[in-house]
């Protein structure tokens, strides 16, 4: 069975030492310094695992009316994922160092491209040192293989058009931070405030306070109280750019709770229309 949410530091040691190796992939990143994440990787990172930046390989061109973190034509992704050994077969093990949210979209654009075998390291490189695995400053040699082929997407989206025609019939979860989501103070985008109708729950909400996810039958409470049973599929996530809202959906699909879209444009794109509506408080 392929681990399709989360997997401990102690499963992912056995599932290395049982092979075939998963591919591990790193993508801690610091939006305040791009180049953070990779300079961290280079100094010391989980023995063979790769880096993909958010900026590069995560993302696609920006226009200025698409987000700031707009996805890659799903070609360009399959090559990225050809060029690292990804098939539908091998298992992946997404990280970072920042709580999860980078690490999230990678499993979420690996969903997207119909990959099932994709999970998350939960407590990150924390984690990971925490059970007594090492690091290393290797760069790894990949087994390229060729792009990754086109499959049927297991995760959802919807566009900007779409979500404005269907605001007041979907539960739309914020998962940015609550003074960023009221209005009260906005550091990256030129518009403060939130989409009309959306609820906020920030993607920290769902750590512990040793940085790991809560137990699954937490975050169901927790998820099922903001949003009402059987919610899931009239769901929609959203955030600053889709990255962090891609820690809620993660969130809701190791609680049980299948079936949410992702708004990949978010706020960032949202805003960038001053013909769409915004609210604040």
């Amino acid at each position: 069975m392929p681990w399709t949410t989360l997997i401990t530091a102690d499963e992912l040691r056995a599932l290395r030492a049982a092979g075939p190796a998963p591919v591990v992939v790193d993508c801690g990143f610091d939006l305040a310094d791009p180049a953070a994440g990779e300079r961290a990787w280079a100094e010391g990172h989980l023995p063979g695992s790769f880096y993909l930046h958010l900026d590069r390989e995560l993302s696609g061109a920006k226009t200025g009316r698409n987000g700031r973190h707009p996805l890659p034509a799903r070609a360009a992704f399959a090559a990225t994922l050809g060029r690292l050994g990804v098939t539908p077969a091998r298992q992946v093990v997404a990280l970072d160092r920042q709580g999860g949210p980078y690490a999230s979209r990678l499993w979420w654009m690996l969903r997207w491209m119909g990959h099932e075998a994709a999970a998350v390291l939960d407590g990150g490189l924390a984690a990971w040192c925490a059970a007594g695995g090492e690091l290393d400053a290797q760069v790894p040699a990949a087994q390229a293989t060729p792009a990754y082929p086109e499959r049927a997407p297991l995760a959802g989206q919807i566009g900007a058009e779409a979500l404005l025609a269907q605001l007041g019939r979907v539960h739309l979860v914020d998962a940015r931070a609550g003074e960023r989501f009221r209005g009260d103070s906005e550091t990256l985008d030129p518009v403060a405030g939130h989409i009309p109708g959306a609820l906020n729950r920030f993607f920290k909400d769902n750590l512990a306070a040793d940085g790991r996810f809560k137990p699954a039958a937490t975050l169901r409470g927790e998820f099922e109280a903001l949003l009402g049973r059987d919610a899931a599929a009239a769901t929609v996530h959203q955030c600053g750019s889709g990255v962090t809202a891609c820690h809620n959906l993660l969130a809701m699909e190791h609680a049980g709770l299948t079936g949410s879209q992702l708004y990949p444009g978010s706020w960032s794109e949202w805003c960038a229309d001053p013909a769409r509506p915004v609210a604040r408080g």
